[in-house]
């Protein structure tokens, strides 16, 4: 079954086919991908960690049992961080990722010039 042109999707390339090797092999994605591993390993280990902190410290010591504010332990202020953390960390990777999408862009137009001038 043949495909029309103006059955694909909007913003797929129609006229050149795209070297995906050469892509993954160039300085630049490789640069990105680098970028992304800085960052996301990082946020990975503080998150597991500041996560699994809560339940460790509750269950095998006494730390959190004592009072922060009037009635208020820090436990609860420990689990209430959580919830900050989780959205700090959301919105901190939710701006990285536009930064991550505009290199991805300016790689496929790299790609897109370089395929179309052979």
């Amino acid at each position: 079954m043949a495909v029309n042109e103006k059955d694909l999707p909007y913003g797929v390339n129609r006229h050149s086919a795209l070297d995906y090797t050469e892509i993954v092999q160039s300085s630049s994605f490789q640069q990105l991908l680098q970028e992304k591993r800085n960052f996301i390993v990082p946020c990975s280990i503080f998150f597991l960690v500041f996560y699994f902190t809560l339940p460790i410290l509750t269950a095998y010591t006494s730390v959190l049992k004592s009072n922060a504010f009037g009635s208020i332990s820090w436990g609860w202020v420990f689990a209430f961080a959580q919830f900050i953390m989780t959205w700090a960390l959301c919105m901190i990777y939710t701006k990285r990722a536009a930064k991550f999408d505009q290199s991805v862009e300016e790689i496929k137009q790299a790609a897109d010039l370089k395929g179309a001038q052979e």
